[in-house]
């Protein structure tokens, strides 16, 4: 419920109260608040529990759906779509062996290592290099 409140906006609310309450009401109305947000909370868990008895199973069929929506409040469409596109790969592009930060074989995206093929021989001197005609 508050956990959006930090530690710096309870201190301000403490000061403000401190002022606005004086010394001697604070304790009490510190108290109180305490003994109010208890039962609160009493109330509500004794509902979700009255709740829970009179549905019975049903209960956590209609609560499914409610926690799927409150998992979509951390949606990330960035890592949802890059999840999707390349099937969770960290390396997709195989970016991490040529770099050395990977393994020594790239991977396919089956999982399975690519075969590696060998690498071209450099050109020679004077040694037109290869075209593709239907590249440029």
């Amino acid at each position: 419920m508050f956990e959006s409140v930090g530690w710096g906006e309870i201190l301000v609310l403490i000061v403000a109260g401190l002022f606005i309450l004086g010394p001697e009401r604070l304790p009490d109305a510190a108290a109180w608040l305490g003994r109010s947000m208890r039962k609160v909370r009493d109330f509500a868990s004794g509902a979700r529990q009255q709740l829970k008895d009179e549905m019975g199973p049903e209960f956590e069929e209609y609560r499914k759906p409610l926690e799927d929506l409150r998992q979509l409040r951390n949606f990330d469409p960035k890592r949802a779509v890059t999840q999707h596109l390349f099937d969770g790969d960290a390396d997709p592009l195989g970016l991490n062996s040529i770099n050395g930060n990977g393994g020594s074989e790239p991977a396919k995206p089956n999982g399975h290592p690519a075969v590696a093929s060998p690498a071209p021989e450099p050109l020679k001197p004077g040694e037109k290099p290869p075209v593709d005609p239907d590249a440029t």
